[in-house]
């Protein structure tokens, strides 16, 4: 298994998914030999304990390498001590993210099984961040990076299969690839743990140093929740400055920052309301499984469900009026056993579940 970062602590989309699965696959009895790359990150002594054995490797990311025609993302994890590595045995190549691809097209690997477990539809993903960033420096990156990830993604045809997060990226990815599964996102829930009755509050949750979760918390804070008199919290870390000044404006808004991922959590199960709108539907997010698994009542935008065979267990608004409306409505209606049991339904026995995206993702890699 070879991951872009190492997955430890698991507070972001890719490291929870990344984390959960090495948990998955340690309970399903399969030895992983785990293979990550460092910038940001220690080594972590609770990967000794979920794999067979853990391999880490210095990513260079110097600004030379901003010059290449592979995309940074992928040029800055390249190591031949990896490739090294790799050709030790003849086990199946899990691929995290089209980032640590670099050799997946190397002809020394041709005869392994290699599965690609794809996050996102990536030069979708950096147009979005390209088109939200206010830092012209970021912006051209993001815009370069994502005609070079439109180039690259071609390197998938060496692939012996592909594990996408989704429906619709799965849906994209099969008209260009073979052997094409649909493997949801990997997370912390075992069960659904809803309380029943009624919150106090609605939430809005990210990491909001990202431009698409800083686009949707203005979006709410201006647009949503600016003349509605009850209590609105955007919870998450590194705010912008704008966001900091809209919300402080706000008599009824307050933010959230310096917290933990369990802080996080406990806040999905308060709310009354988990309000996620996003403006770029690839992947899966997250922190939408969060809410589901966690959360009561959960009003979206339509790219945020859009093909995720999620979408009967959010009320879905797209305006900004329809959403006043619908969170108005939501605040007064407790949350019963019924939406309780229509959520274990569908997130434990329609694709969501650890548990099946492990036998999904052994069934890729072993047949």
């Amino acid at each position: 298994m070879v991951s872009f970062d190492i997955p430890v602590p698991a507070n972001y989309g890719g490291a929870i998914d990344v984390f959960y699965k090495l948990k998955s696959f340690h309970d399903a009895g399969v030895k992983v030999h785990l293979h990550c790359f460092e910038y940001d990150r220690k080594p972590s002594p609770l990967l000794n304990e979920l794999c067979a054995e853990v391999f880490y490797y210095k990513r260079d990311i110097s600004r030379t390498k901003l010059f290449s025609l592979k995309p940074y993302i992928v040029i800055t994890r390249n190591s031949p001590e990896l490739l090294k590595n790799l050709l030790k045995d003849n086990y199946p190549i899990l691929f995290e993210g089209l980032h640590s691809c670099f050799f997946l097209s190397d002809k020394r690997l041709k005869d392994r099984r290699m599965i690609v477990r794809t996050h996102n539809i990536e030069h979708d993903y950096y147009t979005s961040l390209g088109r939200t960033e206010k830092d012209l420096f970021k912006k051209y990156y993001f815009q370069n990076e994502a005609g070079k990830l439109r180039r690259f993604e071609h390197t998938l045809t060496h692939a012996s299969g592909i594990a996408a997060i989704s429906k619709n990226d799965a849906e994209y990815f099969s008209k260009k690839y073979d052997n094409v599964t649909t493997v949801s996102a990997f997370h912390p829930n075992e069960g659904v743990s809803v309380c029943p009755g009624k919150g106090t509050f609605a939430l809005y949750h990210g990491s909001l140093d990202v431009g698409e979760n800083n686009e949707a918390a203005m979006f709410l804070t201006t647009k949503v929740f600016n003349d509605l008199k009850m209590p609105f919290i955007v919870a998450g870390n590194k705010a912008s400055r704008e966001l900091k000044d809209a919300l402080a404006a706000n008599p009824n808004a307050e933010l959230r920052s310096g917290i933990t991922s369990e802080d996080i959590y406990e806040l999905i199960s308060q709310a009354q309301i988990n309000i996620l709108p996003t403006f770029q539907a690839t992947g899966i997010k997250l922190k939408l499984l969060a809410a589901l698994f966690r959360g009561r009542h959960c009003l979206v935008n339509t790219p945020m469900v859009l093909k995720t065979g999620l979408e009967s267990l959010c009320v879905i608004r797209d305006d900004p009026k329809e959403m006043k409306k619908a969170v108005k409505e939501l605040m007064a209606k407790p949350f019963d056993s019924i939406e309780i049991a229509k959520r274990e339904e569908i997130l434990l026995n329609k694709g969501f579940s650890n548990s099946h995206n492990i036998a999904q993702l052994k069934g890729l890699l072993f047949s």
